[in-house]
């Protein structure tokens, strides 16, 4: 075997498609091409401005002229377009994503097809999606989150174009938050000979690895569609990452596959030194599968995947290649802030990149399956992942929910879900469900979470099972053992009974880990004084301080997790709830009434019942206050808490508030330092506030006397003695500039590419304005477009398609993206009223990916 050097591998989709750019004439083997582009689209039912618009008959018919719709690329999530309408319920995100919507493409073959079959594979549609072929339905599906396959080689003609038609429902009071509505993720068209890899046929998995040598098994399931046997040969090539050097080769037969029959070949290949997959390495391998059919060959379909050994271990947690790996990890809703559910890679790697430099190193994919793209960036930029697919069982949560289908569906969706993902090693964990009603009554209920636990070993015995528990009998009465690893919600040590040593006790042979932690709420960028202590305060004039002391009844801060971690090594991690604000459940502030009503006197009160009057007695929030980071994309405090906590190696230090108090001279301001250093001392304008040092189980500085004067507040900050890190605080004068930042200066002109642009508000000296909120006014030049603006704030109802956006805290955002096949310079301009015009430029460049 030859000895080549391991680097890096990356590969955007999963299996990846052997496309033939000029095919020979006749049938040739797998092709598979985007079938993103240029859909007409309308809608129906209720529409964005709260009137009804009746569906009529026939929209499937290839005679019906549809020149008049409107034509639009995929992904598309028609909800995030909005507009933001007061009256529409806040928990599911004041859109208007309830409605009938209509997809229509026109697709040609030619008779080079002919003797091929043809598939659409949907990565998602939201929601009940049915597909229509010619007018014919070919397919459909239930769950708006489920990947599918439609074949529609009995439906197509190959002498003239064909009409491809989608008919999606997404009816009111079917989700708990915002679930987006369209084609919001990808469509492929593939087309194979008769006989092929069945649909997520690959199987590739490590049952036995060391640093030394592993083990690969692959499992192949082939499909003999023809009308003849034939005589298949699978052989599989090993191939190295980054390269194209085949490191092992294999054959195995499958004699005489009977026609419209599927047939299993099994092979087993052995490497030695490896290159692992870890979160610090994610080396990723290809497995080359290649068909042979009667001495021809008739397909080829390449899987990534990776070589590394996971462990559940009751005493010490998770493993990951025999090293304990403890989970730093969070919980995040599927949609994107302003782009909505529409998937957008680049977006997700973007909140990727942000929570890895938090020390981020784990996701659990909240209350349902993501788009396989995010488990392809998972892979290549090493998290591991809790892969969930239910909200609910057959006991429902919403009224149109899931639940109505659970019986008749629940079985295809495990299926679809595990064989699609199973090859990622980034995925370490499935989850039947959230917080599941079932979990209180024993008996037939603890038989189907019995039985869904099966069905995800039936489709993969190589990882474990488990189930998001928020009740506390489930720790006692035989729920938590139907699961293979225990996944708690908000049971840590001081928070409340029953806890974690009450799984110990209960449970002392099966690992556990904290699945939904935390919840602490805040507003980047805004406080209230005074500070209370008490968590069920500091919510004021629908926003919530940022002190992060603040948590719903159920809840807590992250402190109290950080404290079960140190006491418990058998704890496998956390995953905090939220990595990202997302749209919907804006808790205190969600169902349209206040859960935390702690206003410091009537005026405040006053001034609230105002507003909400003034919205016809809703409360404005459309967006949750649970994230770590804001729904911009910008970190608030608590990211900094956690990156002192999970990189403790990193010089961090952050002081909490800013200082810019006019009006508050002399009154007592309250400072908190988040360090990974164990020690700091505080100055205002060069006078000590006195050297603290972290007690045990101490996870933030305080100093509680401060009181305020303008000028300049500094933490210097040791670690075992020695200088660490600093932080300074200045107070910003008036509001001069802005300072537009992009996060990339150089996209692809292929349409999909995405620059986030950061624009602050600014004083002389660069400082960031804290208090300002003014309206920015946007205008774009050269071949990119506005995709989408937010500014973090969870009360705004301006829209994140228009042209201008308020400050909130000093800041707001602007996504550009580029236009497909239009290279050049592209230049964003800001305006605010009485201040000069910015502007930043970015490069489109021509794009090679397909």
């Amino acid at each position: 075997m030859r000895k080549i050097s391991l680097l890096y591998y990356f590969v955007l989709l999963a299996p990846l498609c052997v496309v033939h750019a000029s095919p020979p004439p006749g049938p040739v083997g797998r092709t598979c091409e985007s079938f993103d582009g240029a859909w007409r689209f309308d809608r129906f039912g209720p529409m964005p401005d709260g009137s009804t618009r009746p569906e009529p008959a026939g929209l499937e018919k290839s005679t019906l002229d549809d020149s008049a719709w409107r034509e639009l690329n995929l992904p598309h999530d028609w909800g995030i377009e909005g507009p933001f309408r007061a009256e529409l319920p806040n928990n599911t995100g004041k859109l208007p994503w309830a409605g009938i919507g209509w997809y229509r493409k026109a697709l040609t073959l030619d008779t080079n097809d002919v003797g091929s079959r043809i598939f659409l594979d949907f990565d998602g549609a939201m929601s009940q999606p049915k597909i229509y072929v010619n007018g014919s339905l070919a397919g459909e599906w239930v769950y708006g989150y489920s990947s599918f396959r439609v074949e529609i080689t009995d439906f197509v003609k190959f002498d003239g174009p064909n009409l491809i038609a989608v008919r999606l429902d997404n009816p009111a009071e079917s989700s708990r938050w915002y679930p987006g509505g369209g084609l919001y993720r990808h469509v492929r068209l593939v087309k194979t000979l008769p006989v092929h890899v069945a649909h997520w046929g690959v199987f590739v998995h490590t049952p036995d690895v060391s640093r030394d040598v592993a083990d690969i098994v692959v499992e192949t399931t082939v499909e003999n569609q023809s009308v003849q046997p034939a005589d298949v040969i699978v052989r599989q090539e090993l191939v190295a990452p980054d390269s194209e050097v085949v490191l092992a080769t294999v054959e195995t037969k499958i004699p005489g596959l009977k026609a419209n029959a599927k047939g299993l070949a099994s092979a087993r290949l052995t490497l030695k030194q490896p290159a692992r997959w870890d979160v610090d390495s994610p080396r990723m391998h290809r497995m080359r599968t290649i068909i042979l059919a009667d001495g021809s060959e008739v397909d080829r379909v390449e899987t990534p995947f990776g070589i590394r050994k996971i462990e559940w271990n009751p005493q010490t947690g998770f493993l990951l290649n025999d090293r304990v790996l403890r989970l730093q990890g969070v919980c995040n809703h599927h949609d994107l802030g302003a782009l909505g559910a529409a998937f957008n890679e680049r977006a997700a790697e973007r909140q990727l990149e942000i929570l890895r430099e938090m020390g981020c190193n784990a996701i659990r994919t909240s209350h349902n399956p993501p788009a396989p793209q995010l488990l392809d960036l998972c892979d290549r930029m090493g998290f591991v992942v809790l892969d969930e697919l239910f909200d609910c069982w057959r006991i429902g949560k919403a009224p149109g929910d899931y639940s109505q289908y659970f019986d008749a569906w629940h079985e295809r969706d495990v299926v679809n879900l595990v064989r699609r993902d199973r090859n990622h090693p980034s995925v370490i964990l499935w989850s039947t469900g959230n917080e599941i009603r079932e979990q209180k009554d024993e008996g037939h209920n603890h038989d189907l979470s019995r039985q869904l636990t099966g069905l995800f070993h039936r489709e993969d015995p190589t990882r474990k099972v488990t189930s998001g528990m928020n009740n506390a009998e489930s720790m006692t009465n035989g729920f938590a053992q139907t699961v293979d690893v225990a996944g708690y919600n908000y049971r840590a040590i001081t928070g409340k009974k029953p806890n974690y040593l009450d799984h110990i006790r209960a449970n002392p042979d099966q690992p556990f880990f904290g699945a939904e932690t935390a919840s602490t709420v805040s507003s980047r960028g805004v406080y209230y004084f005074p500070v209370s202590r008490r968590k069920d305060s500091g919510a004021f004039r629908f926003q919530v301080s940022s002190y992060d002391l603040y948590a719903p009844p159920w809840a807590y801060t992250p402190d109290v997790d950080f404290d079960s971690a140190d006491r418990l090594p058998a704890l496998a991690g956390e995953f905090v709830w939220t990595g990202f604000d997302y749209l919907g459940e804006p808790t205190p502030y969600n169902q349209d009434k206040t859960n935390l009503l702690n206003f410091q006197n009537e005026a405040e009160r006053a001034a609230m019942e105002a507003e909400m009057a003034r919205l016809g007695g809703r409360v404005p929030s459309r967006s949750s206050y649970f994230g770590i980071v804001d729904l911009a994309g910008f970190p608030k405090d608590r990211y900094y808490l956690y990156q002192s906590r999970w990189r403790p190696d990193l010089p961090v230090a952050h002081l909490v508030p800013h200082w810019t108090w006019p009006g508050r001279e002399g009154e007592i301001t309250p400072v908190q330092l988040y360090t990974s250093g164990d020690e700091a001392e505080l100055f205002l304008n060069g006078r000590s506030f006195g050297r603290k040092k972290k007690g045990e189980r101490e996870y933030r500085l305080r100093w509680d006397d401060v009181r305020y004067e303008a000028g300049e507040l500094k933490a210097v900050t040791y670690k075992q003695g020695q200088p660490w890190a600093e932080s300074i605080r200045r107070t910003a004068g008036p509001a001069v500039a802005l300072k537009l930042e992009a996060d990339r200066v150089e996209i692809h002109a292929d349409g999909r590419d995405l620059s986030f642009v950061t624009v602050k508000v600014v004083d002389a000296h660069g400082e960031v304005v804290p208090g300002a909120d003014q309206l920015v006014h946007f205008t774009v030049a050269g071949p990119a477009e506005i995709a989408g603006m937010d500014n973090g704030d969870a009360t705004s109802l301006r829209s994140f398609q228009g042209s201008e956006m308020k400050a909130f805290s000093g800041q707001c955002l602007v996504i550009l993206r580029s236009r497909a096949g239009r290279p050049g310079t592209v230049e964003l301009n800001a305006r605010i009223e009485l201040l000069p015009a910015a502007n930043v430029q970015i490069t489109a460049v021509q794009s090679s990916l397909p």
